[in-house]
């Protein structure tokens, strides 16, 4: 096994164990050299304040490395991020094409609130037929009645 193998694993199992310091500790020159769940997971402690304290800037920076990588989890962090406005400007348009993102991987999260987004016409033009379909694939069939 290679030392970023045992260096990501060994900073998983701290984040999982919430001993975040030390997952901040292994985790961060991972995500440095790019590795796209390295990098969502020292974004999830920038932004919680966990090992660290509260950064939404180095948030931000660290989600949208995730992001642009692909990685569902952090897409759809952004797409929180821009919703809220948290770290970045307030921008619902831009929320939902990252939750669409996240959304055509199948993440049943992000299929959710990009439904309700359409049904509320909430950073999108409101579309019912938009939001029936993110609806019935986040197996909401009851919402798309």
């Amino acid at each position: 096994m290679h030392d970023d193998d045992i260096d990501y694993t060994s900073g998983v199992a701290a984040f999982t164990a919430k001993h975040f310091s030390r997952a901040m500790q292994l985790l961060t020159p991972l995500a440095e050299s790019g590795h796209a769940d390295a990098q969502h997971r020292v974004a999830i402690m920038h932004q919680n304040g966990l090992g660290v304290v509260a950064n939404l800037p180095a948030a931000c920076k660290w989600m949208r490395a995730a992001a642009e990588q692909g990685h569902a989890l952090a897409q759809h962090g952004m797409g929180f991020m821009y919703l809220e406005g948290e770290g970045v400007p307030r921008d619902g348009a831009e929320a939902a094409r990252w939750f669409r993102l996240a959304a055509e991987q199948g993440l049943a999260g992000s299929q959710t609130t990009l439904a309700m987004m359409y049904e509320e016409g909430r950073g999108v033009e409101r579309d019912l037929d938009q939001a029936r379909h993110w609806y019935l694939a986040a197996g909401f069939e009851d919402k798309a009645q």
